[in-house]
C-alpha cells in the first residue's frame, strides 16, 4: 500500500518550512519515528519524522525549496492489503478523491484519510494540537503517546517515558526526545560562562584602488526575517500602539547584584540585571491583569491569563527570537538567571523547541544590554504589552534634596490602546519602579 505523507501542520501559525536536508532517499527503508527531512521554519529548525515504518517510494521537494502546510512531501510502502497495493502501483485513482474525518487511535487525535488510498494516513489538522488555548488531545488518559522506538529506547535506557516531553506531532514522544532525556539526566549541572567581552570595534577597511566592487549585494530572506517583517506589520497596524517612558534610581539593584554575582560565580551561574526586571514583571502581572491579557474580538470579550509566562527577545545572526520563560512569576531570580542564559544560548544555535517560543503572556527586550536608553519597542501580538529596558546610566540623581552619584534605569512600556489605558501603564510602571528600586522585596515574596 501506497502512503501518502504531507507536510504537517505543526501549529502555532506555521504554515510554509524550508527544506534544509533530506535525511532519506528513494528505496531506503525507515521505520517510524526515523527523521525524514530537516525544514526551517519561522520559528525552529526541526526534523520532520516518518509515521509509519517503510520503504520511501518517492520524495518530494529539492533542498532550499519552500514547501507549504498541505503539499505531499513523500510517499512510503508500507504493509497492506494486496489490492490496496495493486491499485497503488498503477490502477486508476479518482479524480477527486473523497477526504473524510476519521479518529486515528494510534496517534491519538483526528485526522484525515485519503479514501484512494483507503488507509494513507494525513497527518492532523490544527485539531488535537497545543495552541490558540487548546491542549493536546490524549488518546487514553495516562498514556503517554510515543512512537515503538521510542519506547524500545526509553525502556532500554532506564528513562520513564511519563516524564519526557514529546516534540513530534500532537506531543508524540520521539527517539530523540527520549534521548535528550536520557542525556540531560546523566550531564552535571550547566556551568554558564560568563559574557564574553566586547570586541574591539573593526570597520572595514576601502577597497584599494582599481578594484572593482559591486554597488550592490543580495541576500535572500530567511524564513524568520519573513515572519519578523509579517508580525511587525500586524502589530503595528492592528494594535494603536502607546509608550510610556520612566526612569527608576537603582542603586540597591546594582549592589544587590553584584553581591550575589561573586556568591553565585562559582556554581557557574552569571547574575545580570535581566532575572530581576523578569521576576518583577512577573510578580506584577498578577495584580495588573488589563497587561496579562489577550483580545477577542472576534466573541466580543477579553480573555485574562491567570498564568505569567514572560517572553525575552534574543538578539540572533537571524533576527529577533523570543522564547517563554512559563510560570515565571514562580520562579525566583537565580533560577530565572539559569534559564535565560540558557535560552539565549540554544536561540542562537536555533535549537529552541516550539514549546519554548510559545504561550507568551508579555515580553521585554533588554536592548540596553548593548546600547541604548529608551525605545517604542513593538508590541509582540497578540499580546497586549511590552517593556523595554535601556542601558543603566551612572548620573547624578537628587536624593533628600543632595545631589549625589546613582544609577538610573531607563524603561520603556508599549501597550495595546485598544485595551490598556494610560492610567493601567502608569499604575504598573510605579509598582514596578518600586521593586526595582528596593529590589529586596521580591526576593522575600
Amino acid at each position: 500500500m501506497v502512503f501518502v505523507f504531507k507536510f504537517p501542520d505543526i501549529g502555532e501559525g506555521i504554515h510554509e518550512g524550508k527544506i534544509l536536508e533530506w535525511h532519506v532517499q528513494r528505496g531506503q527503508t525507515v521505520k517510524e519515528g526515523d527523521p525524514l527531512m530537516k525544514v526551517e521554519t519561522d520559528k525552529v529548525v526541526a526534523d520532520i519524522p516518518s509515521p509509519r515504518t517503510g520503504v520511501v517510494k518517492n520524495i518530494f521537494g529539492k533542498v532550499g525549496q519552500v514547501i507549504n502546510v498541505g503539499d505531499v512531501i513523500a510517499e512510503l510502502e508500507v504493509e497492506g492489503r494486496g489490492d490496496e497495493i495493486e491499485h497503488a502501483q498503477g490502477k486508476p485513482a479518482p479524480s477527486r478523491p473523497h477526504v473524510e474525518q476519521v479518529e486515528e487511535k494510534s496517534f491519538g487525535v483526528v485526522g484525515q484519510i485519503e479514501v484512494a488510498h483507503d488507509d494513507a494516513f494525513l497527518p492532523a489538522t490544527g485539531e488535537g494540537l497545543e495552541g490558540n488555548g487548546r491542549e493536546p488531545v490524549q488518546a487514553e488518559r495516562g498514556k503517554v503517546l510515543a512512537s515503538p522506538v521510542a519506547r524500545k529506547m526509553a525502556h532500554d535506557l532506564g528513562v520513564d517515558i511519563r516524564s519526557v516531553k514529546g516534540t513530534g506531532p500532537v506531543g508524540r514522544v520521539m527517539k530523540e526526545d527520549v534521548q535528550r532525556a536520557h542525556e540531560a539526566a546523566s550531564r552535571p549541572a550547566p556551568v554558564i560562562a560568563p559574557p564574553a567581552p566586547a570586541a574591539p570595534l573593526v570597520i572595514p577597511p576601502l577597497p584599494r584602488s582599481g578594484v572593482a566592487v559591486e554597488r550592490e549585494e543580495y541576500e535572500e530572506l530567511t524564513q524568520i526575517r519573513k515572519t519578523i517583517a509579517a508580525r511587525m506589520a500586524q502589530s503595528k497596524f492592528t494594535a494603536p500602539h502607546m509608550t510610556a517612558f520612566e526612569e527608576v534610581e537603582v542603586s540597591k539593584l546594582v549592589e544587590l547584584r553584584n553581591e550575589r554575582k561573586n556568591t553565585l560565580a562559582p556554581q557557574g551561574i552569571s547574575l545580570s540585571y535581566l532575572p530581576f526586571v523578569v521576576r518583577a514583571v512577573a510578580m506584577l502581572l498578577r495584580k495588573h491583569r488589563k497587561l496579562n491579557c489577550r483580545l477577542d474580538l472576534e466573541n466580543n470579550r477579553v480573555i485574562y491569563h491567570n498564568y505569567a509566562s514572560v517572553g525575552i527577545a534574543v538578539d540572533t545572526p537571524d533576527g529577533l527570537i523570543v522564547p517563554v520563560i512559563k510560570d515565571a512569576d514562580q520562579r525566583g531570580v537565580f533560577e530565572l538567571a539559569v534559564i535565560i542564559a540558557d535560552f539565549a544560548q540554544r536561540a542562537r544555535e536555533r535549537k529552541l523547541t516550539l514549546d519554548e517560543i510559545r504561550g507568551g503572556t508579555f515580553s521585554i527586550t533588554n536592548y540596553g544590554s548593548m546600547a541604548g536608553t529608551y525605545g517604542v519597542p513593538i508590541i509582540n501580538y497578540p499580546e497586549v504589552a511590552i517593556l523595554g529596558v535601556g542601558r543603566i546610566l551612572h548620573k547624578p540623581v537628587i536624593k533628600g534634596g543632595q545631589i549625589v552619584p546613582g544609577h538610573v534605569l531607563p524603561l520603556s512600556l508599549s501597550a495595546d490602546h485598544r485595551i490598556v489605558d494610560g492610567g493601567d501603564v502608569s499604575r504598573f510602571l510605579l509598582d514596578l519602579m518600586a521593586l526595582l528600586a528596593d529590589p529586596v522585596n521580591m526576593l522575600l515574596m
